[in-house]
């Protein structure tokens, strides 16, 4: 069973590509949500730039109960039970953003990873276990991430002001450490 195990191991890729953005990519699924489906005023932007990379961009608004925007995108059912990383390629705006991700499209809650952006380049790494459950900005009193299913990835800035931003995405995979 060890040499079976091993094996496995040794076959499986190491890493995965979600989404690779380029000048080609097809980016008609990702879809922008922001807080005017609650009667905010926010407004987001999701396009792909010359260079080949997904552009999420536009500004948060706190008027009207406001407060956050949001890009998604609809995956066919993944399982991920050989990866515990999600690995995001993104150039920010020195702003805080939030990595979220469903198990199930129809799911309530999301899981959530935050990091920050420093204007540069950036590969950053989100163990999936640290992946908090939340809805409507609250923490659900339920297991973190299990990693094992994915059917749903978006970004999402909320950072209680008004603000513009822009988030330039290169890469959505996952890995195994």
């Amino acid at each position: 069973m060890y040499l079976i195990n091993l094996i496995t191991l040794m076959i499986m890729p190491l890493q995965m590509t979600l989404f690779d953005f380029t000048e080609t990519a097809d980016i008609s699924g990702w879809e922008i949500v922001d807080d005017v489906v609650m009667g905010g005023r926010s407004n987001g932007a999701f396009y792909l730039s010359p260079e080949g990379k997904g552009v999420f961009s536009g500004k948060v608004s706190l008027e009207n109960n406001g407060g956050f925007s949001s890009v998604r995108y609809d995956l066919n059912s993944l399982n991920l039970e050989a990866f515990d990383t999600f690995l995001l390629k993104v150039k920010g705006d020195r702003k805080r953003y939030q990595f979220r991700v469903k198990t199930g499209k129809y799911d309530r809650q999301s899981y959530i990873s935050y990091f920050e952006t420093n204007g540069e380049w950036q590969e950053i790494a989100l163990p999936m276990h640290e992946m908090v459950p939340t809805f409507r900005g609250m923490r659900l009193n339920m297991e973190n991430y299990p990693g094992k299913k994915l059917e749903q990835v978006s970004f999402l800035i909320g950072n209680n002001r008004p603000e513009e931003f822009i988030l330039k995405i290169d890469e959505i995979a996952v890995t195994r450490k």
